[in-house]
């Protein structure tokens, strides 16, 4: 078989073009996915300032309320958990392995936004709390773990494990 240099060289450009355009799209989702985290950051920080600067009536929440909201707040943190076992982790190991892979990539995407919107609505029980009548109190404990899970859950970029 013969091959000319041309041949070869527009082969490499090729080749590099799309190892490229891999580590761009790859870099686009962590550039979306870390504004996605710090827009929501800065809401739930939003949610207290609001909460606090709007005083709504203080008459105390229904306790039966106060409980629906713990149960489905240790609820969302448990969904979180499974999210990100079932997305986040299987995608991590394929595009470790193949960062080429875009149903991966769209899977990665998808669960790191699922487990933002769910760190989310732990920062709006906090809201809706301290809008029906809860003091600061009853409501930090919302705006806390919502805004320290959605900062722990930093999305990062999938590397190979290394087997011992």
């Amino acid at each position: 078989m013969v091959t000319n240099d041309s041949t070869v060289n527009c082969f490499c450009y090729l080749a590099s073009r799309f190892h490229a355009k891999i580590i761009l799209t790859m870099a686009r989702a962590l550039g979306m996915l870390r504004s996605i985290q710090w827009a929501m950051l800065g809401s739930i920080v939003l949610y207290g300032i609001l909460g606090e600067l709007t005083k709504p009536l203080n008459q105390g929440v229904d306790p039966g309320l106060s409980y629906l909201f713990a149960t489905l707040g240790v609820a969302i943190v448990g969904i979180i958990f499974v999210v990100r076992r079932t997305l986040v982790f299987r995608a991590e190991a394929s595009l470790a392995n193949r960062p080429d892979d875009s149903l991966s990539l769209n899977q990665w995407k998808t669960g790191f936004i699922a487990t933002y919107a769910l760190c989310e609505a732990l920062g709006l029980f906090g809201l809706i709390l301290q809008f029906m009548g809860g003091g600061l109190q009853a409501s930090v404990p919302y705006y806390l773990s919502g805004f320290v899970l959605l900062f722990f859950f930093r999305a990062h970029q999938p590397e190979a494990q290394a087997s011992t």
